[in-house]
């Protein structure tokens, strides 16, 4: 175990990095997490420093994991820091010790502003990774989200070649809303490339499975897909729909009425003799002209 450590602190769906001041030695004005010198397994030792350099209470703090050192460059000596993760049920940080700046991001967003040229300390992504996860979005064959899914989670369960990669994958989402993608959560880029057989080893190549889009995907952007909506969702009153099941099958019809709690909707047929109204679920029917 190294006597150095970066402690990355995680509120919900995002990770806190902190800006070390201009009058640090080594690494100024980088941003990062909280670097603290001591033994990595003791946390009395690590969750002090978190509250000296953050304000965070260590009443408020969680330790999730640890992760294996990494040999980092200071200046002209080589120092292995470990990453640890730990939760946290404060936002409210006032940077101290070496920090004079702070800021809850999504962890998604980590090597974008490192490409932006805002300067952070090495392997700042990759010592994340070590011990938090981000989300990547895999290319699919249109309408095989589901198949393509669940081959993955099939591998997940194999051994092989692939046992290493299984503690590295944490979950594979597929949203009804979303054609073409599935996202993986997972440690590092290759650790998905490599399930899928796109990494250059032995893995048969999955059929369904086109590429990963390059870089880590805010979870942000995600998780809204991955919420059940209701079947009214996005249909409006006065809108033109086609029924799309039923003995009604093909007929356009205009809604009169929704019942967002039964999820249902009144609609009147266009080319009934009489206008009788017709209740249906909203997922039955199709907007094909919207209301002004």
């Amino acid at each position: 175990m190294s006597n150095a450590f970066v402690v990355f602190l995680r509120n919900e769906e995002k990770v806190l990095i902190l800006k070390r001041s201009d009058a640090v030695s080594e690494f100024a004005l980088a941003w990062d997490g909280v670097f603290g010198v001591g033994d990595a397994e003791d946390l009395a030792v690590v969750f002090n420093r978190v509250t000296e350099a953050t304000g965070i209470s260590s009443e408020s703090l969680k330790h999730i994991r640890t992760g294996t050192a990494r040999g980092l460059a200071f200046g002209n000596r080589l120092t292995d820091v470990t990453p640890i993760l730990v939760e946290s049920s404060e936002t409210m940080v006032n940077p101290a010790a070496l920090y004079s700046q702070a800021e809850w991001i999504d962890p998604g967003d980590m090597r974008k502003e490192n490409e932006s040229n805002r300067y952070t300390i090495p392997s700042l992504v990759e010592m994340y990774g070590d011990v938090g996860t981000f989300l990547y979005i895999l290319k699919t064959s249109i309408g095989q989200e589901a198949n393509a899914a669940n081959e993955i989670r099939a591998r997940l369960s194999g051994t092989g070649s692939l046992a290493d990669t299984v503690d590295e994958i944490h979950a594979v989402l597929q949203s009804d809303h979303m054609r073409g993608y599935i996202f993986v959560e997972a440690s590092a880029q290759h650790h998905v490339e490599k399930i899928i057989g796109r990494a250059g080893n032995r893995t048969t190549p999955m059929k369904n499975v086109r590429k990963v889009l390059d870089g880590e995907a805010p979870f942000r952007d995600i998780f809204p897909h991955l919420e059940p909506k209701a079947a009214t969702a996005g249909i409006s009153e006065g809108d033109v729909v086609e029924v799309r099941v039923g003995a009604f099958k093909g007929q356009r019809a205009r809604v009169t009425n929704i019942s967002d709690t039964k999820e249902e909707i009144t609609v009147e047929l266009f080319d009934a003799m009489v206008p009788i109204p017709l209740t249906v679920r909203g997922d039955q029917v199709r907007v094909t002209q919207r209301v002004e």
